[in-house]
């Protein structure tokens, strides 16, 4: 902008300006605004160093470059179109000017939409709906130094007449400016970014695709700060151009919290800065190595030297640079893939087999025991209270686990943030699952301990791999492969005793789970404990550890357990035996025929024999039942959602 004229050295001409144009006889002083051809206004306005004093004494300049302003998008519209209380010219001094970038481009889309031409003027309706943005921006916003002012105007920071469209050079000499124009308001902030990596870029290389101030910010949707969403939506915007920075971080607790909406946790800008970024290899780095213990002390207050080896942007796809990360996501891959290639193929065929046999009438469903002469109406009793209830507060802390621990794994689903939200937001949603992780611990650790009392009582004479212990023996083994020959039609049905193969797995995998999930939830419950013993790479282990071993148990529950029990054909639609604890005689001997057969021959059968359970447990019974199963396919078809996202983004 050329140097601004002194009221004493330039009055006369500005005063001859005006008085040309005024003369002019292409003037029509009472002619309405939108006839005021520009070229008047330019009589005045387009002499370099045009300028009035200003409320405060300073001189204001008032010139306008007519051929800057043609090259802008508003270079075709008339002056008066936008400063509409101009109606004659010479005019008196306007305090304040009467201009409203809003109501003129409204005004304009409004016709638009009467003439049908919204398509021709897309653009306009873009800028419309941008305008709606700023105006719920803190911008918009009265300021709090003078409430009769906003915080910012639309010219404020696109300039009042040179407003370039995109693509052009001046377009990309406008956005270097933007820094600077910020900066009038926030000069703190200003002389930050002004050291920062991508002021530098900006403000001393001219480079257009570092990072300004509205790519963090937004254009329009400026909002307070220290609001989370605001928060949240800045994080979200580094990803514009750090994509896989972000993508590594959302894979964290950190960042799958903030996806969620909340911001509490650890953003970019909390460990890289916000205005005063630097690269992480640079000594005043907030990142270097000599300052990331103090960085992750601001929210870890008590954080020892294992956080900084904490890799918040590690990933399971670059063995070279986080090989155990790789290895330990590898593995739980091939767990996965191995463990539901064996027993979704084993569901599929034991479905198909039982369903043939029930079309030739060789079984059905739940079996009367009125159909058994000498027992009828009678039910053996399998499973004693305790078991019962140990068993139904197992379900509902595992639903509850799923239900709180999903929700995060699977932060970037449409219904992770819903429930999340219905239960008070993650801090909340942690005491819940952390109080579930105990429920559910104390059940598994006191049937443990029942178990061990209860053995070592006999120990010398307990036989381990007998009909009544829960240990894996070879007739096991024996018993998955007649049951395969079943499946292909090579041999028949077989035989079971007390125990089952797939009952004893149920009762085991547990113990697999409790240890995987239950040491690497401890280990990131007490971080603090945990990073002054082992280094911070073993919580990107953990996590991964936690969170696919969590998806395996849930997939296996809800699919091949709900199946063995309830879904294939002899059971279908509900077994209720874990919660009445007794099962039809009949049904008992075609499910257990080894043991129906050792009891008969050893006259015990009689002392497990209790009549059919009451109507009322019965109905209560297939309630409970069928709410549990409910309940499990619908957080079942909520981790699915997880999972085919997950698929999909890989």
């Amino acid at each position: 902008m050329p140097a601004v004229w002194t009221a004493v050295g330039n009055a006369a001409e500005t005063k001859d300006a005006s008085a040309k144009a005024a003369e002019s006889p292409a003037v029509a002083k009472d002619a309405p605004a939108p006839q005021l051809p520009s070229e008047l206004c330019l009589g005045c306005h387009g002499n370099q160093g045009f300028a009035v004093a200003g409320a405060d004494g300073q001189m204001r300049s008032l010139y306008v470059t007519k051929d800057k302003f043609e090259k802008s998008v508003h270079g075709k519209r008339l002056c008066v179109e936008c400063h509409k209380d101009i109606t004659a010219i010479p005019h008196p001094k306007v305090v304040p000017p009467k201009v409203s970038c809003v109501q003129c481009h409204e005004d304009l889309w409004d016709a638009a939409k009467k003439e049908n031409k919204t398509q021709e003027h897309a653009r306009l309706g873009v800028v419309v709906e941008q305008i709606e943005h700023y105006m719920r921006s803190i911008h918009a916003r009265p300021s709090r130094a003078d409430q009769s002012r906003t915080n910012a105007t639309c010219y404020n920071c696109h300039d009042a007449h040179y407003v370039y469209p995109k693509g052009s050079a001046e377009r990309t000499e406008w956005r270097l400016s933007v820094p600077n124009a910020c900066g009038k308001c926030h000069a703190k902030e200003r002389e930050q970014y002004a050291t920062s990596v991508h002021g530098k870029a900006v403000l001393e290389q001219g480079n257009a695709y570092a990072a300004i101030c509205a790519d963090c910010h937004t254009t329009h949707d400026v909002e307070d700060p220290a609001k989370d969403s605001t928060r949240v939506a800045i994080t979200r915007n580094c990803g514009n151009c750090h994509s896989d920075s972000l993508k590594t971080y959302t894979e964290t607790y950190h960042g799958q919290i903030n996806r969620l909406g909340y911001a509490h946790t650890a953003k970019c800008f909390d460990c890289h800065d916000s205005h005063a970024i630097q690269r992480v290899d640079d000594p005043k780095s907030k990142m270097h190595l000599d300052n990331r213990l103090q960085t992750c002390q601001q929210c870890h207050k008590n954080a020892t030297k294992g956080f900084v080896t904490f890799e918040p942007h590690g990933t399971t796809h670059d063995f070279n640079r986080y090989p155990l990360i790789w290895l330990t996501s590898k593995f739980m891959i091939g767990l996965l893939a191995g463990t539901f290639a064996f027993f979704w193929t084993h569901s599929a065929l034991w479905f198909y087999r039982e369903y043939k046999d029930r079309q030739q009438r060789k079984t059905r469903p739940h079996v009367l025991a009125e159909a058994l002469p000498e027992a009828r109406g009678k039910y053996y009793q399998r499973f004693p209270l305790v078991w019962r209830i140990a068993h139904l507060i197992f379900a509902l802390s595992l639903m509850i686990l799923t239900l709180t621990g999903m929700s995060v794994f699977y932060s970037g689903t449409a219904w992770a943030p819903v429930i999340m939200a219905a239960l008070g937001g993650p801090i909340a949603a942690a005491y819940i699952h952390r109080v579930g992780a105990v429920i559910f611990a104390t059940v598994f650790f006191l049937q443990l301990i029942y178990f061990v009392i209860r053995i070592g009582k006999n120990w010398r004479h307990f036989d381990w791999f007998g009909p009544h212990s829960l240990v894996p023996r070879l007739q096991d083994l024996w018993d998955i492969l007649a049951m395969f020959k079943w499946f292909f039609g090579l041999g028949p049905r077989p035989i079971f005793d007390r125990w089952t193969y797939w009952e004893k797995f149920d009762y085991w995998a547990p113990f697999w789970g409790v240890t995987i999930i239950g040491v690497s939830g401890v280990m990131l419950w007490f971080p603090n404990a945990t990073a002054s013993v082992l280094p911070g790479w073993v919580f990107n282990v953990a996590t991964i550890f936690h969170g696919e071993e969590a998806l395996l148990a849930v997939l296996f529950l809800f699919t091949v357990h709900f199946f063995n029990n309830h879904f294939r054909p002899d059971k279908f639609p509900l077994d209720v035996v874990m919660f009445t604890g007794a099962v039809p005689l009949e049904e008992f001997r075609h499910e257990h025929t080894v043991e129906y057969d050792r009891l008969v021959k050893t006259g015990e059968l009689q002392k497990y024999l209790v009549d059919a359970p009451s109507p009322p447990m019965t109905l209560g019974s297939k309630i409970l039942g069928f709410t549990l199963i409910f309940f499990g396919l619908t957080l079942l078809v909520f981790v699915l959602i997880g999972v085919v996202g997950d698929v999909r983004h890989m």
